[in-house]
């Protein structure tokens, strides 16, 4: 089981989680298998925008105990996403800037869960992340997160991109982690922001970096690259909340 996510197999069992509006993240096919109860799953998971990928018997079978799976098997979350309107609701019931981190194709779960550990605590009204190549919210992420998952609400969206630019056009702004943007603090970070984190090894990608208003970097004098993605996050979370706080 993959980071103690639920996983449940067999062409019944996974056509009823879409149909109950289980929180359904993935669905895993044998390649080639066509038949009517698989082309019903593969409708009913376009219908309901969930990914879907065909892949080789040995994978299904890895994940299945009793290698039952008869070529489905589906990685459902035992937690809800939100959405990105409901995030905005929270800064204005709170009369506040909304401020949101987004977490761009971040891969390891304990980061995953470090960052809304951070967005909780920082006063960041929500997270986002993509629904392809990113962790997801499992219980690996719960436990990291120290419960703070169940305070602060995480999006998942189909274009990190297209949600900035929809953001921006509600007045927000976007300031992206890179190590060769400008220094935090010659940044001014105040007002309604949103701070993306990119992935551990790429960084954030090309086209979401393109998207930001402001490329920012840390300050770091050791032997090493890079922070790690967390890290960055927290110490550029409580930047924007120091200028907060001095704006008044």
């Amino acid at each position: 089981m993959r980071d103690n996510e639920d996983i449940i197999y067999g062409r019944n069992s996974v056509l009823e989680a879409i149909r109950s509006g289980s929180t359904v993240d993935k669905i895993l096919i044998i390649q080639g298998k066509h038949d009517g109860p698989t082309d019903t799953i593969i409708r009913e998971a376009k219908k309901n925008n969930i990914i879907f990928e065909f892949t080789d018997k040995k994978v299904l079978d890895s994940l299945s105990d009793e290698s039952k799976h008869q070529g489905v098997v589906a990685y459902v979350s035992p937690y809800e996403y939100s959405d990105v309107d409901t995030i905005l609701n929270i800064a204005e019931s709170k009369n506040e800037d909304p401020f949101i981190i987004i977490a761009d194709e971040i891969e390891d779960p304990h980061n995953l869960g470090a960052i809304i550990r951070t967005a909780n605590m920082c006063g960041a009204h929500g997270v986002i992340i993509p629904k392809r190549r990113a962790a997801r919210l499992t219980s690996v992420v719960s436990k990291t997160s120290a419960g703070a998952i169940n305070y602060t609400p995480v999006a998942k969206v189909t274009n990190i991109s297209k949600t900035i630019s929809e953001l921006k056009d509600k007045g927000m702004w976007f300031v992206c982690a890179d190590m060769e943007g400008d220094t935090m603090y010659n940044l001014d970070l105040t007002g309604p922001i949103g701070l993306v984190i990119g992935n551990e090894g790429s960084g954030v990608s090309k086209n979401v970096k393109k998207n930001c208003d402001f490329i920012a970097s840390i300050p770091t004098f050791g032997d090493i690259d890079s922070l790690n993605a967390s890290v960055s996050c927290g110490v550029l979370c409580y930047e924007i909340v120091r200028q907060r706080i001095n704006k008044g």
